[in-house]
């Protein structure tokens, strides 16, 4: 197959990146001017150097693909400009929804997230819940936005979409926001925990690489939604795990829930004036995350598209060695 990727640098892409490789697909990848392409380079991809709300920048190599995988995102939960949000997560989305209408490709997948359903009433919810009245985070509301845009280019043009919702993703070689989680745990740079109730629903990196590949690979599945992802912790049942694996103790002081809220519109206040990122990343936006959590049913994938989810202890013990081999 020829598989046109957006997002093949980050976390989740370059997982899928080494599987797609492995099994002969010829990849064309977007990629910015200041990307690591390295990675991608010794996997032998094509290279398309451009934005992806630039269409003029990549709209010849999208032609002739057999899939299209957009995973290219903006997730953070604070910015300085918080219209990079919108500009990436819509505009950007929109841009590569529009390129592949006519491109005689077979599949568009679209990588979402469980975030946007926000709180439903069901619980858990499932692919066809109606979805809560607020999402708690930009990068939530941006990326519900920029889905329902590829979702009207699916009913008025015939984009041949599917949309995966994964829940936390969990593997080596996380960067983001979560993985900053689980490194400032075991090198004890959390001063206490936080909201230890909430739940969300955990998955391994390489089961959303899986979900990907076999939602392309399916017949008559277009128009299809798969929530990906299979444990529910807490956050306290989760920091056990963390801590079991790596040795290291969870912080003794717990924040009661006022106070981290109170700290988060404080540090978020000072961080909007500043352009400096909250400590620990307590910003408005991540506290009201953690606050509210999810719980969805991803059962789906399992049935339909055969997937065995992996153990979640799996992803954190191959997350934490690739912290500490990084360290060496």
């Amino acid at each position: 197959m020829k598989i046109f990727i957006t997002g093949a640098t980050g976390f989740i892409g370059s997982h899928l990146a080494r599987r797609l490789s492995q099994e002969g697909h010829k990849m064309t990848c977007l990629v910015r001017k200041t990307s690591n392409t390295s990675l991608l380079e010794s996997l032998g991809a094509e290279l398309v150097v451009g934005e992806i709300t630039e269409k003029d920048s990549f709209s010849k190599a999208i032609r002739g693909c057999d899939w299209i995988i957009h995973l290219a995102n903006l997730y953070t939960l604070w910015e300085a400009d918080k219209h990079q949000y919108t500009w990436v997560n819509v505009h950007g989305t929109r841009s590569v929804m529009e390129a592949a209408v006519g491109t005689g490709a077979s599949k568009v997948i679209h990588i979402s997230t469980a975030g946007v359903y926000g709180k439903p009433a069901d619980c858990p919810f499932r692919e066809d819940s109606e979805i809560g009245p607020t999402r708690f985070s930009e990068y939530a509301h941006t990326k519900h936005f920029g889905e329902l845009l590829a979702w009207e280019l699916y009913k008025s043009r015939g984009l041949p979409l599917v949309v995966l919702y994964p829940g936390v993703v969990v593997g080596s070689g996380d960067t983001r926001i979560t993985g900053q989680y689980v490194r400032d745990f075991i090198n004890r740079r959390l001063p206490a925990t936080v909201f230890e109730d909430s739940i969300f629903v955990y998955v391994h990196v390489k089961d959303v690489v899986e979900t990907i590949i076999r939602a392309a690979e399916k017949e008559d599945n277009l128009g299809e939604k798969y929530l990906v992802g299979r444990y529910p912790l807490t956050y306290r049942e989760y920091n056990q795990l963390i801590s079991e694996i790596s040795g290291v103790p969870a912080p003794r002081l717990h924040m009661p829930n006022g106070m981290a809220s109170i700290s988060a519109a404080l540090g978020t206040f000072l961080a909007n004036i500043n352009k400096i990122p909250p400590l620990w990343g307590m910003s408005t936006d991540s506290i009201k995350t953690m606050r509210n959590g999810y719980q969805f049913d991803g059962s789906k994938v399992e049935k339909e598209l055969g997937i065995t989810y992996t153990p979640i202890e799996e992803a954190l013990r191959e997350e934490i060695e690739w912290f500490r081999s990084m360290k060496k």
